[in-house]
């Protein structure tokens, strides 16, 4: 996992990242504290991206990708944050070199196989139950787990909504092109169980949805692109969650846009772990305040009925009448309740943290978003918890004059060994500044 920050003002935006990603395996997991997750997207713009949730795509790592764009992008600049991050989506989306389709086709089999897998340890797992429960099982009843289980799947995602941007005929072709690769995962993982041709349908439905629906796995990638457009006096950010790039088509979606403006002076956003960050802004555990929340609804939602319940000799339709007031009358006190905790600490946490970030000086915006941070990896260091945040913090902070400003970053190498590094990157620049002169 990961903890990174951003913190704008109407000055800069201040990035920071740590370096910790977790390897999962089947024998446990690992974890690296070496992993590079801010960058400048542009050499020679205000413009930079953080990664989280996967240091790698479709196999790739990011930082590949990254570095690829940033040469192709070159000097070429855009009048808004906006169009400097759907270029880069652009980019990830029409690239054949980085992701040929054979490579596509192998991420399809293996991604429908994995979900496969998880349905047929469902099965497994009810038909273990049932000849527990009645120490035999039919086929007919195998039949009707298998069944069942595909499609329960099948409806949970006919309820998610396409993604906007996948085209209209996309799950029709999806099945076309793939259809072999879906029979070959349903052979080799549910082997001899009972599958029906309308089962067989229900798996296509849940192969096509998984690549062009509004659901995205738990360790999907996300990215977090922030700074200046050419035209942009203020900085803006936006975030996206992207999954995989399948049959041609990217699945991704935007998650978080924020802008400074004359009417909003600042921002503070976490990504990934960020319940840390949330309890010094708002002063109270997200957890816990949910648990709170949850814990009163349920009790004013029962409460009523354990009343009227009480009541002898009355009429039931006096019941059910003198219950449902009660239960409107609870509801309107949990949302009063709730309001004057929210309103509590909008004025004594949150307002004033804003209004301090407001005003902070880029370098106080860049020691902020690093403490921020390491409260988050100094959590896990002193919890049970796996330290799934932490190593060196990297920190940028980006401003409309000065560009992208590295405040801390840690190298796999020793600069004073390595002068030729720093060489070749600045004579590039200089190359290409003087080719345009002329």
């Amino acid at each position: 996992m990961t903890a990174e920050i951003a913190i704008m003002n109407k000055t800069a935006v201040a990035l920071a990242a740590d370096s910790a990603v977790t390897i999962e395996q089947d024998k446990g997991q690992k974890i690296f504290n070496t992993v590079n997750k801010l960058f400048a997207l542009s050499k020679y713009h205000p413009i930079g991206i953080m990664i989280y949730g996967s240091a790698n795509f479709m196999g790739i790592p990011w930082e590949s990708i990254i570095k690829i764009y940033r040469t192709k992008l070159g000097r070429q600049q855009f009048s808004t944050l906006k169009e400097y991050a759907d270029n880069f989506i652009s980019f990830l989306s029409e690239n054949v070199t980085l992701f040929p389709e054979t490579e596509q086709e192998k991420y399809f089999f293996r991604t429908v196989s994995g979900y496969f897998i998880d349905i047929k340890r469902e099965i497994d797992e009810q038909v273990e139950g049932k000849i527990s429960c009645d120490r035999k099982i039919t086929e007919t009843s195998v039949k009707e787990i298998v069944e069942q289980t595909i499609r329960k799947h099948s409806e949970v995602w006919n309820k998610v909504a396409k993604l906007n941007h996948i085209p209209a005929d996309y799950d029709k072709n999806l099945i076309k092109s793939y259809g072999e690769l879906i029979i070959k995962a349903k052979d080799e993982i549910f082997q001899q169980l009972p599958i029906s041709e309308k089962t067989v349908e229900d798996l296509q439905v849940i192969c096509e949805s998984i690549f062009s629906k509004d659901r995205f796995a738990r360790n999907s990638p996300g990215l977090v692109i922030a700074g200046f457009g050419e035209e942009e006096t203020f900085p803006a950010l936006v975030s996206f969650a992207i999954e995989a790039k399948v049959h041609n088509t990217l699945k991704y979606k935007k998650d978080k846009d924020a802008a400074i403006s004359f009417d909003t002076s600042a921002w503070i956003i976490p990504f990934a772990q960020s319940e840390m960050v949330a309890t010094f802004i708002e002063g109270v555990d997200p957890g816990y305040n949910k648990i709170i929340s949850d814990y009163l609804s349920e009790y004013f939602e029962k409460y009523p009925d354990y009343i009227i319940d009480s009541i002898e000799n009355a009429e039931i339709g006096k019941k059910q009448e003198f219950s449902k007031k009660l239960k409107e009358i609870g509801l309107s006190v949990l949302s009063d309740f709730n309001k004057k905790l929210q309103d509590y600490r909008r004025a004594f946490h949150i307002n004033p943290i804003i209004n301090a970030v407001s005003f902070l000086p880029k370098d106080e915006l860049a020691a902020m978003a690093e403490s921020l941070v390491n409260l988050t990896s100094f959590k896990r260091k002193i919890s049970l918890d796996a330290e799934t945040v932490g190593g060196p913090i990297d920190v940028a902070v980006i401003s409309k004059g000065d560009g992208f400003i590295w405040i801390k970053r840690k190298h796999y190498f020793k600069p004073e060994l390595n002068p030729g590094f720093f060489a070749n990157y600045f004579q590039e620049n200089r190359e290409e500044h003087e080719n345009e002169k002329v």
